[in-house]
């Protein structure tokens, strides 16, 4: 993927309105990955830099490409003629409140989902135990057969084929 990611920076190095850049958060990119939660690389991120949301698409040149050709200005605060009614609403309510409270507000969604996210590796973590219980189970059961004398018995089955084959000839 790395090829085609630097292919659409050169390619998109001169617009005025799209930013297509890379960071390595194993080095100094380590901060801002940890800051708009990156947990896996690659990781792609796209809209307004304050709300990054994953990118799910194509990881090809022409698939990264025809997305990026496609990004453009958000309704925003900053961009408040490209929101419909009901965000305008929202940023008009959100405005209203103190900065403080605003925070308190981001910092009870985030823990939300950071809730979320604990609940699901949790859940994961039981089922990857659970795998692991089920695999070793029936590695131990399907080498309990095998010694049970499986293999002696192909053995005979194969033999007395031939024997019978041979003596019926």
């Amino acid at each position: 993927m790395k090829p085609d990611w630097d292919k659409l920076m050169t390619a998109f190095k001169d617009s005025a309105t799209t930013l297509i850049a890379d960071v390595d958060c194993t080095a100094d990119g380590k901060s801002l990955c940890e800051e708009i939660g990156i947990q896996g690389y690659p990781s792609i991120k796209h809209g307004d830099p304050s709300d990054l949301q994953d990118y799910e698409g194509a990881r090809d040149f022409e698939g990264l490409k025809k997305f990026a050709e496609g990004l453009g200005p958000l309704c925003s605060p900053a961009n408040i003629d490209l929101c419909d009614d009901a965000k305008k609403a929202k940023i008009k309510e959100f405005s209203a409140l103190s900065p403080a409270k605003r925070e308190e507000m981001i910092t009870e969604k985030e823990a939300e989902i950071t809730k979320l996210e604990e609940g699901f590796k949790t859940m994961l973590d039981g089922l990857q135990k659970q795998y692991s219980e089920a695999d070793e189970r029936k590695t131990k059961d399907i080498a309990a057969i095998k010694e049970s004398g499986l293999g002696l018995l192909k053995a005979a089955s194969a033999h007395f084929k031939k024997t019978s084959i041979s003596t019926e000839l």
